[in-house]
């Protein structure tokens, strides 16, 4: 990496003052000698857990011994429609990616549609605009949908999380279980009758953890939620691999014979 395009993805990452190369001590050798004998030292860290959810296990700033998670499930049942969810997931405070996204990306389109389609946590021009889908990878997916005659305007989109992890790097297991919560919600809110799960990530995360791996795409398999859902490939994932629209093309036929046969009762 050429030291321009680090100092862009440094940029990009919210990087915005110069450090030193040695550490300075602004309050000087006596202040901090002084301080040392007025406080104890603080006590050690607890080590993390396991799981690897360190930090869903702290307690909540609004509700002593609550944790995150506990939190956010909280939040996100509160909320009795869109738009009171949309305002609970701006106002929590229990996700760090919230502080390094610029936007919050919520789900955009017609509830009141059938079909509910949910991708790849938020990108560049998702967190610019602050829309789902947006950029070369929305109007991909705008061509998928137009090639089964379906309209972006006529379905309800959104992302499998509402902010850009930094540098677009896969969201962390503690991020996704905090978010998790805001998305079911959003299900039952809305109560569409499909889900189309665009790549790998919105189908783990959404359907039941004893689907097999072959069933992540090509057919219909019921979400926890009991809504059937459609996991097939994402926009980003057929721009940069020509060889699996074939079978991306499969399933949007079958997305298609299926919305057909709800329409007419069949």
């Amino acid at each position: 990496m050429d030291d321009l395009t680090a100092l862009r993805l440094q940029i990009e990452w919210g990087a915005d003052e110069a450090l030193e190369e040695a550490p300075v001590n602004r309050v000087g050798v006596v202040a901090v000698a002084a301080v040392a004998t007025l406080a104890p030292p603080p006590p050690p860290a607890p080590a993390p857990p396991a799981d690897g959810l360190g930090p869903l296990r702290g307690p909540s700033p609004q509700g002593e011994g609550e944790n995150v998670l506990a939190r956010a499930l909280r939040v996100a049942l509160a909320a009795t429609t869109l738009e009171e969810l949309r305002a609970a997931v701006a106002a929590f405070d229990g996700c760090g990616l919230r502080d390094t996204a610029s936007h919050l990306v919520f789900a955009e389109g017609d509830p009141a549609a059938s079909l509910l389609v949910i991708g790849d946590p938020p990108g560049a021009d998702e967190d610019r605009s602050g829309m789902p889908f947006a950029g070369p990878q929305g109007a991909y997916l705008d061509r998928m949908l137009g090639s089964i005659g379906l309209e972006r305007g006529r379905l309800l989109l959104a992302p499998l999380i509402p902010w850009r992890p930094p540098g677009d790097r896969p969201p962390s297991a503690a991020e996704l279980a905090i978010c998790m919560p805001f998305v079911r919600r959003l299900i039952a809110l809305v109560g569409p009758r499909r889900l189309l799960l665009l790549g790998p990530l919105a189908a783990r995360s959404l359907l039941p953890q004893s689907t097999s791996r072959r069933r992540l795409r090509g057919a219909w398999v019921d979400t926890v939620e009991g809504v059937p859902a459609l996991p097939t490939f994402g926009p980003a994932e057929l721009m940069r691999s020509p060889k699996d629209r074939r079978a991306a093309w499969a399933d949007l036929r079958l997305l298609r014979r299926t919305l057909d046969a709800d329409a007419s009762g069949g």
